[in-house]
């Protein structure tokens, strides 16, 4: 190979590899900046504001700085625990404050019947009912597809609660006004990698920057985290 063959080779090869440097820059590029938009996707997804437009129920002030998101199942006994133990805690010391806002997702992946209790309670949220209803059940728990939440029972304690209107709740849960809101709470969950009941975002107001807790934790594991906020 003469001296300009040679010459033209490794011109014609560098230019290869600089044109396939750029493709490589601008892929990764156009990955990052679709990362960067799924992250904004999800940050306003957890927004509180958008979280109690979009019908997830809550307690404590919309002006909460901080938001704990609780995914959980109704007919799973670490729910019950984190319920029975941390979340009254939560309430006392933040809630009732108005520094925490706290938010109810369905994650119904526990058993057949947590589709069912997880739409009827949503149902109950409807007639501002929803709190009392999620106490009763977890109050009431029994093994997972025991029957404990079978349509009927289901509509039995629902009538335990003063003052819902039994009539609209059946008409709710039979038409299965939620399915398609419940669905998208697991996929919400999904997005975030969450498998298992409870787990928790606690994030502040706008969505932004979240921390991950998973399992029916105690009550210092949260403060640790909120405090660290609230600071």
């Amino acid at each position: 190979m003469d001296s300009f063959t040679l010459l033209t080779f490794f011109f014609v090869l560098s230019m290869l590899l600089i044109i396939g440097e750029r493709i490589v820059y601008k892929n990764n590029f156009h990955l990052s900046a679709s990362a960067q938009e799924q992250d904004q996707n999800l940050t306003s997804l957890i927004s509180l504001h958008t979280l109690i437009r979009n019908g997830s129920p809550f307690q404590g002030n919309i002006s909460s700085p901080v938001t704990v998101i609780d995914f959980s199942d109704f007919q799973c006994y670490l729910c019950n625990r984190y319920v029975k133990y941390t979340e009254p805690l939560l309430n006392e010391t933040y809630v009732q404050s108005g520094k925490v806002a706290l938010v109810f997702k369905h994650l119904p992946n526990r058993g057949l019947d947590s589709m069912g209790a997880a739409l009827a309670a949503q149902c109950t949220y409807d007639q501002g009912k929803f709190w009392q209803f999620h106490n009763l059940l977890y109050s009431n728990q029994k093994q997972i597809d025991s029957g404990w939440v079978s349509n009927d029972n289901l509509k039995k304690f629902a009538t335990l609660i003063p003052g819902l209107d039994i009539q609209k709740l059946n008409t709710c849960f039979d038409s299965e006004k939620y399915k398609a809101f419940v669905q998208n709470d697991v996929q919400l969950a999904s997005s975030f990698g969450f498998r298992e009941t409870p787990s928790f975002i606690i994030v502040n107001s706008n969505g932004s920057n979240p921390e991950f807790l998973q399992g029916a934790l105690p009550f210092p594991s949260f403060k640790v985290v909120i405090d660290k906020r609230l600071s």
